[in-house]
């Protein structure tokens, strides 16, 4: 079975999440800052990541960063889930390598399940 972890600090959101995820038969695992989110990457390496960029702590940008520098976690896709829309920000998403950006208005959950089953 394959794990997302989703790492993500707006309790409502993540659970909701989550749940499509598992309806899906996905495996989940869920954390709230960056630091925890970097914590269970490596714990648990997880098949996929969704990463909200606003966290607690460190930011997602920078748990991307360290996970590409890890070559145990660089191989893990990642999809950067967040409300920052700027050019800039997606931009440095995706060169820090998320295989994906989505902007949390312009997204249902059903059509984040697609993108990571799209990904997987």
């Amino acid at each position: 079975m394959k794990k997302i972890l989703i790492v993500e600090d707006d309790k409502f959101l993540r659970e909701l999440i989550a749940r499509k995820v598992i309806d899906e038969g996905f495996d989940v695992s869920e954390a709230i800052g960056g630091e925890e989110g970097i914590k269970k990457i490596k714990e648990e390496k997880p098949d996929m990541v969704l990463l909200d960029l606003i966290l607690p702590g460190i930011d997602g940008f920078e748990v991307l960063a360290r996970m590409k520098e890890d070559p145990a976690l660089s191989s893990i896709p990642v999809i950067i889930f967040s409300n920052l829309g700027q050019k800039e920000d997606i931009e440095k998403g995706l060169k820090l390598g998320a295989i994906d950006y989505l902007i949390k208005a312009h997204f249902t959950p059903g059509e984040i399940i697609e993108k990571i089953k799209a990904n997987l």
